[in-house]
Protein backbone atom coordinates (compact mmCIF):
# COMPACT_ATOMS: atom_id res chain seq x y z
CA UNK A 1 0.00 0.00 0.00
CA UNK A 2 0.85 3.64 -0.48
CA UNK A 3 2.26 5.79 2.41
CA UNK A 4 -0.27 8.21 3.94
CA UNK A 5 1.73 10.00 6.27
CA UNK A 6 4.97 11.27 5.38
CA UNK A 7 7.45 13.48 7.37
CA UNK A 8 10.63 14.79 6.34
CA UNK A 9 12.93 16.69 8.74
CA UNK A 10 10.21 17.77 10.67
CA UNK A 11 10.93 20.14 13.41
CA UNK A 12 8.23 22.04 15.97
CA UNK A 13 9.77 24.99 17.95
CA UNK A 14 7.53 26.78 20.45
CA UNK A 15 8.90 30.26 22.05
CA UNK A 16 8.33 31.81 24.98
CA UNK A 17 9.93 35.45 25.43
CA UNK A 18 13.86 34.36 24.89
CA UNK A 19 13.02 30.22 25.58
CA UNK A 20 13.08 27.65 22.96
CA UNK A 21 11.12 24.30 23.40
CA UNK A 22 11.70 22.23 21.08
CA UNK A 23 8.58 19.14 20.97
CA UNK A 24 9.88 17.46 17.39
CA UNK A 25 13.09 18.03 16.47
CA UNK A 26 14.35 16.73 13.36
CA UNK A 27 11.29 13.76 12.78
CA UNK A 28 11.49 11.61 9.76
CA UNK A 29 8.48 9.02 9.71
CA UNK A 30 6.43 7.18 6.96
CA UNK A 31 2.97 5.58 7.99
CA UNK A 32 1.35 3.00 5.52
CA UNK A 33 -2.18 3.64 4.46
CA UNK A 34 -4.89 1.29 5.75
CA UNK A 35 -2.91 1.12 9.42
CA UNK A 36 -3.92 1.16 12.73
CA UNK A 37 -1.18 2.92 14.40
CA UNK A 38 -0.20 3.72 17.86
CA UNK A 39 1.82 6.76 19.17
CA UNK A 40 3.46 5.99 22.23
CA UNK A 41 5.66 8.06 24.96
CA UNK A 42 5.78 9.92 28.13
CA UNK A 43 3.85 13.43 28.83
CA UNK A 44 5.74 15.49 27.19
CA UNK A 45 7.68 13.63 24.01
CA UNK A 46 5.72 15.15 21.67
CA UNK A 47 3.24 13.08 20.67
CA UNK A 48 0.01 15.21 20.68
CA UNK A 49 2.30 17.78 18.44
CA UNK A 50 2.99 15.06 16.13
CA UNK A 51 -0.58 14.21 15.81
CA UNK A 52 -1.37 18.20 15.47
CA UNK A 53 0.83 18.65 12.75
CA UNK A 54 -0.78 15.28 10.61
CA UNK A 55 -3.87 17.03 10.91
CA UNK A 56 -3.16 19.85 10.43
CA UNK A 57 -3.74 21.69 13.22
CA UNK A 58 -0.58 23.58 13.90
CA UNK A 59 2.06 24.02 11.45
CA UNK A 60 6.28 23.07 11.51
CA UNK A 61 8.21 25.16 12.18
CA UNK A 62 10.58 23.88 9.48
CA UNK A 63 10.48 20.65 7.47
CA UNK A 64 7.57 19.46 5.05
CA UNK A 65 4.38 16.96 6.35
CA UNK A 66 2.99 15.26 3.37
CA UNK A 67 -0.67 13.84 3.59
CA UNK A 68 -2.30 11.74 0.76
CA UNK A 69 1.01 13.16 -1.69
CA UNK A 70 0.09 16.88 -0.53
CA UNK A 71 2.55 18.52 1.19
CA UNK A 72 -0.01 20.35 3.85
CA UNK A 73 2.90 22.13 5.28
CA UNK A 74 2.78 24.71 2.25
CA UNK A 75 -1.26 25.02 2.43
CA UNK A 76 -2.62 28.57 3.63
CA UNK A 77 -5.17 28.78 6.56
CA UNK A 78 -8.22 28.26 4.19
CA UNK A 79 -6.43 25.24 2.71
CA UNK A 80 -6.06 23.51 5.86
CA UNK A 81 -9.55 24.17 6.72
CA UNK A 82 -11.10 22.61 3.93
CA UNK A 83 -8.16 19.84 4.16
CA UNK A 84 -9.23 18.94 7.89
CA UNK A 85 -13.11 19.37 6.98
CA UNK A 86 -12.84 16.58 3.71
CA UNK A 87 -10.11 14.16 4.93
CA UNK A 88 -9.35 14.02 8.34
CA UNK A 89 -11.73 12.70 11.79
CA UNK A 90 -10.28 14.23 15.20
CA UNK A 91 -11.15 11.97 18.56
CA UNK A 92 -9.67 14.55 21.50
CA UNK A 93 -8.72 13.68 25.34
CA UNK A 94 -11.15 16.37 25.59
CA UNK A 95 -14.95 15.81 24.09
CA UNK A 96 -15.38 19.31 22.27
CA UNK A 97 -18.92 18.52 21.62
CA UNK A 98 -21.47 21.27 22.11
CA UNK A 99 -23.64 21.56 25.39
CA UNK A 100 -26.23 23.07 23.43
CA UNK A 101 -26.95 20.18 21.18
CA UNK A 102 -28.39 16.27 21.89
CA UNK A 103 -26.54 13.38 21.23
CA UNK A 104 -27.83 13.14 17.63
CA UNK A 105 -27.57 16.50 16.82
CA UNK A 106 -23.53 16.81 17.92
CA UNK A 107 -23.01 13.60 15.35
CA UNK A 108 -25.26 14.87 12.57
CA UNK A 109 -23.18 18.08 12.22
CA UNK A 110 -20.85 15.70 10.46
CA UNK A 111 -23.22 15.58 7.11
CA UNK A 112 -22.38 19.19 6.73
CA UNK A 113 -19.29 18.86 6.09
CA UNK A 114 -18.49 15.59 4.62
CA UNK A 115 -19.68 13.26 1.63
CA UNK A 116 -18.14 9.77 3.35
CA UNK A 117 -20.39 9.99 6.55
CA UNK A 118 -22.42 7.28 7.37
CA UNK A 119 -25.42 6.74 9.52
CA UNK A 120 -25.85 9.15 12.73
CA UNK A 121 -27.60 6.77 14.75
CA UNK A 122 -25.93 3.67 13.69
CA UNK A 123 -22.80 5.42 14.91
CA UNK A 124 -23.97 6.29 17.93
CA UNK A 125 -25.07 2.80 18.70
CA UNK A 126 -21.93 1.50 17.78
CA UNK A 127 -20.60 3.18 20.60
CA UNK A 128 -23.30 1.77 23.04
CA UNK A 129 -25.26 5.06 23.48
CA UNK A 130 -28.66 4.07 21.65
CA UNK A 131 -30.53 5.50 24.82
CA UNK A 132 -29.39 8.20 24.58
CA UNK A 133 -29.98 10.15 21.45
CA UNK A 134 -31.86 13.05 22.52
CA UNK A 135 -30.11 13.47 25.68
CA UNK A 136 -27.78 16.88 26.56
CA UNK A 137 -23.67 16.45 27.33
CA UNK A 138 -25.18 17.73 30.79
CA UNK A 139 -27.34 14.70 31.08
CA UNK A 140 -24.19 12.58 30.84
CA UNK A 141 -21.01 10.88 32.50
CA UNK A 142 -17.33 12.16 31.14
CA UNK A 143 -17.32 8.47 29.32
CA UNK A 144 -20.31 9.01 27.62
CA UNK A 145 -19.64 12.23 26.33
CA UNK A 146 -16.06 10.75 25.33
CA UNK A 147 -18.22 8.07 23.58
CA UNK A 148 -20.34 11.10 21.94
CA UNK A 149 -17.21 12.20 20.62
CA UNK A 150 -16.22 8.94 18.90
CA UNK A 151 -19.38 8.50 17.17
CA UNK A 152 -19.42 11.89 15.42
CA UNK A 153 -15.61 10.93 13.89
CA UNK A 154 -16.95 7.55 12.89
CA UNK A 155 -19.73 9.08 11.30
CA UNK A 156 -17.61 11.05 9.49
CA UNK A 157 -15.66 7.85 8.18
CA UNK A 158 -12.15 9.92 7.40
CA UNK A 159 -9.42 8.35 5.11
CA UNK A 160 -7.43 9.52 8.30
CA UNK A 161 -8.56 9.00 12.04
CA UNK A 162 -6.30 11.16 14.16
CA UNK A 163 -7.08 10.49 17.78
CA UNK A 164 -5.71 11.44 21.34
CA UNK A 165 -6.20 9.28 24.45
CA UNK A 166 -9.85 8.15 23.07
CA UNK A 167 -10.12 5.71 25.63
CA UNK A 168 -8.38 7.62 28.73
CA UNK A 169 -12.24 8.60 30.33
CA UNK A 170 -13.31 5.21 30.06
CA UNK A 171 -13.72 1.89 32.06
CA UNK A 172 -12.00 -1.08 30.35
CA UNK A 173 -15.03 -3.03 28.90
CA UNK A 174 -16.14 0.21 27.24
CA UNK A 175 -12.55 0.98 26.12
CA UNK A 176 -12.07 -2.33 24.29
CA UNK A 177 -15.26 -2.01 22.79
CA UNK A 178 -13.80 1.49 21.71
CA UNK A 179 -10.74 0.29 20.48
CA UNK A 180 -12.62 -2.15 18.43
CA UNK A 181 -14.50 0.29 16.38
CA UNK A 182 -11.46 2.43 15.51
CA UNK A 183 -9.64 -0.91 14.64
CA UNK A 184 -12.69 -1.83 12.48
CA UNK A 185 -12.55 1.65 10.60
CA UNK A 186 -9.00 0.63 8.72
CA UNK A 187 -11.47 -2.30 6.87
CA UNK A 188 -13.88 0.85 6.16
CA UNK A 189 -13.98 2.34 2.35
CA UNK A 190 -11.67 -1.08 0.91
CA UNK A 191 -9.24 -1.42 3.62
CA UNK A 192 -7.97 2.34 2.65
CA UNK A 193 -8.58 4.38 6.08
CA UNK A 194 -5.90 4.78 8.70
CA UNK A 195 -6.33 5.64 12.27
CA UNK A 196 -3.52 7.07 14.35
CA UNK A 197 -4.22 6.94 18.03
CA UNK A 198 -1.64 8.61 20.61
CA UNK A 199 -1.92 7.25 23.87
CA UNK A 200 -0.07 6.54 27.37
CA UNK A 201 -1.46 3.08 27.65
CA UNK A 202 1.30 0.59 26.72
CA UNK A 203 -1.19 -2.29 26.39
CA UNK A 204 -3.25 -0.67 23.63
CA UNK A 205 0.35 -1.54 21.07
CA UNK A 206 -0.16 -4.89 21.84
CA UNK A 207 -3.39 -4.71 19.14
CA UNK A 208 -1.70 -2.36 16.86
CA UNK A 209 -0.48 -2.64 13.31
CA UNK A 210 2.64 -0.46 13.56
CA UNK A 211 3.97 1.05 16.86
CA UNK A 212 5.73 4.27 17.16
CA UNK A 213 7.53 5.31 20.34
CA UNK A 214 8.58 9.26 20.78
CA UNK A 215 10.46 10.16 23.26
CA UNK A 216 12.12 14.06 23.75
CA UNK A 217 11.04 15.08 20.44
CA UNK A 218 11.89 12.00 18.60
CA UNK A 219 11.30 9.00 17.37
CA UNK A 220 12.51 6.48 18.99
CA UNK A 221 11.43 3.39 17.30
CA UNK A 222 8.66 2.43 14.40
CA UNK A 223 7.98 -1.42 15.00
CA UNK A 224 5.64 -3.38 12.65
CA UNK A 225 3.34 -6.04 14.34
CA UNK A 226 3.10 -8.51 12.34
CA UNK A 227 0.14 -10.85 14.33
CA UNK A 228 -1.13 -8.15 16.00
CA UNK A 229 -3.34 -9.42 19.13
CA UNK A 230 -7.09 -9.84 18.97
CA UNK A 231 -8.24 -7.14 21.65
CA UNK A 232 -10.34 -9.75 23.76
CA UNK A 233 -7.46 -11.50 24.59
CA UNK A 234 -5.70 -8.28 26.01
CA UNK A 235 -5.73 -8.28 29.68
CA UNK A 236 -6.72 -4.87 30.52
Amino acid sequence: MADKVILKDVSKIYKTGETEYRALDHVDLNIEEGKFVVILGPSGAGKSTLLNLIGGMDNPTSGDVIVNGENISKYSDRKLSDFRAHTIGFIFQFYNILPSLTVLENVELVKEITKTKVNAKQAIRDVGLEKHFYKFPNQMSGGEQQRVSIARAIAKNPALLLCDEPTGALDSVTGAMILKILKRQCDADRGNNTVIVVTHNALIADVADVVIRVKNGHIESVTENENPMNIDDVSW
